[in-house]
């Protein structure tokens, strides 16, 4: 029996998500590979004044830097190509 009131500290490792459950995200030029596109398209994509909204490429700003989920990307294009 434990007398005193310290927190159990668990190993970082034990915290860690699988990689499954990790997605891979994509950079501006990944992207434009990915879809055969400028630079350029892929930004003009992302801002809501060149395009309505749902329109939009989805991402994520992560502070300066725009980045893209690939699980997100690839439901974008289903959603286009149907």
């Amino acid at each position: 029996m434990r007398n005193d009131t310290r927190p159990v500290v668990t190993p970082a490792s034990a915290e860690r998500p699988s990689p499954e459950q990790l997605h891979e995200l994509l950079t501006v030029d990944d992207v434009a590979a990915l879809l055969k596109v400028s630079k350029s398209w892929v930004y003009e994509h992302t801002r809501a004044r060149v395009v309505s909204q749902a329109e939009r490429l989805p991402h994520m700003r992560i502070g300066k830097y725009v980045r893209f989920d690939a699980h997100a990307v690839r439901a974008y294009l289903a959603r286009k190509a149907s």
